[in-house]
């Protein structure tokens, strides 16, 4: 039942590839928000009429220069996210192959990547494909052609977002948005009489052109103009990557099945985890019989192999280990199990307060595990304190 250690690792990296692109893409967004709070600050001993015009100009500007940093980035995530696809498959691959003798080895399956697969991620809209298309592999199976795995242009049109849109269209949304706050930023400080310095504090914080730090850092010094901007971009990287790095090792996994038929879900143990994220984690399924991550935006999850050791006459590999926030545990230890053993302050962050007496005295019955499974719905939305009170009674009793 064991699966690699590296499989584990292999999930730390990727947050921090995240993180690197992520960091790319705010750079030059900031750069673009610091420019135009720059301009402003020389509007201030223009006259009316003139500072007038000068603000239409550089809100104008700054629209265009966002237009086109909304498209540099949808460039970059499709160049990362089609490298990333072809990474994570010859990664996976050569994972099996390392748990397999020679000769086996040699036979482990490997899966295609169109060249076009991450440009549909990004930007193909599922609602506007034809959807009596038939993917490539369906197509393959009516003609009675021989079954083959790849991630095509089809499958990359399937990916979205957690909130159903694709990338090139949330990249716009953040550029159309950003450019009206900008405006009215200015237009509700002029009416106040703030003054122009203050309006750019309040825009751009203290960050300056050039300025360097993490992507928590930046946003952290910076103002509402970019604030939220970056936290936006964070968000967005990090679930494409997500995506397509679990949809590339998910499909060697379906590749494979003569090395494995089943996954498990892998949540990250630390308080920041998604409830859904954490009922799921060591939960095991089917390939293409349940659910994989992300979940949610900035989901960190993860899923790992149930190699058929016994099936294949092979030794397990001793226990591998798991990151968490107190860090290397057993690889099998599950979400629920590491809740449990931490003090109320960590169960009251993840579960919220009023949850946590309920946590414990169902884990005490149940399981930890299935405890935490009882307080979180299978659509991932979560039962309410009264709802606990009709279900369960008051944790006196």
């Amino acid at each position: 039942m064991a699966a690699p250690s590296s499989l584990y690792r292999n999930a730390i990296d990727l947050n921090r590839y995240s993180n690197s692109v992520a960091k790319q893409i705010v750079l030059a967004y900031n750069d673009i928000a610091i420019d135009a709070v720059n301009q402003l600050r020389t509007t201030d001993e223009m006259s009316a009429p003139v500072k007038a015009a000068r603000l239409r100009a550089i809100l104008a500007q700054l629209k265009e220069s966002l237009g086109t940093w909304s498209q540099g980035s949808v460039a970059t995530m499709t160049q990362e996210l089609q490298g990333l696809a072809e990474l994570q498959s010859t990664f996976t691959e050569e994972q099996l192959k390392k748990v397999l003798p020679a000769g086996p080895a040699d036979q482990v399956n490997t899966v295609e990547i169109s060249p076009q697969f991450a440009q549909s991620v990004v930007t193909t809209d599922p609602t506007q494909v034809n959807l009596v298309t038939l993917s490539d592999d369906l197509t393959a199976a009516v003609r009675g052609a021989p079954q083959t795995y790849s991630l095509t242009t089809a499958k990359g049109a399937t990916i979205t977002l957690p909130n159903g849109e694709v990338v090139q269209k949330a990249f716009r949304g953040i550029a159309e948005s950003q450019a009206q706050l900008f405006a009215q930023v200015i237009r509700s400080g002029l009416l106040t009489g703030e003054s122009t310095q203050d309006i750019a504090r309040r825009l751009i914080g203290t960050l300056q052109l050039g300025a360097e730090g993490s992507v928590k850092q930046l946003a952290k010094r910076g103002g509402q103009l970019t604030n939220a901007a970056n936290h936006q971009v964070m968000a967005l990287v990090r679930t494409s990557v997500n995506q397509v790095a679990n949809a590339a090792s998910q499909q060697v996994y379906e590749a494979n099945q003569d090395v494995t038929q089943r996954y498990r879900y892998v949540a990250t143990l630390d308080s920041r985890t998604s409830a859904i994220c954490a009922a799921l984690d060591g939960q095991e399924f089917e390939y293409g019989k349940g659910p994989t991550p992300p979940q949610h935006f900035n989901c960190r999850s993860t899923t790992v192999p149930i190699i058929n050791y016994e099936e294949l006459g092979l030794t397990p590999p001793p226990g591998g280990k798991r990151q968490s926030m107190d860090g290397l545990v057993d690889a099998n230890i599950s979400y629920g199990k590491w809740l449990e053993e931490q003090g109320a302050t960590v169960q009251g962050e993840v579960l919220g307060k009023s949850k946590v007496a309920y946590f414990n005295l169902l884990s005490k019955k149940h399981g930890p595990q299935k405890a935490l499974s009882m307080l979180v719905r299978d659509d991932g939305s979560e039962l309410t304190l009264e709802q606990l009170r009709r279900r369960y009674g008051t944790p006196k009793s």
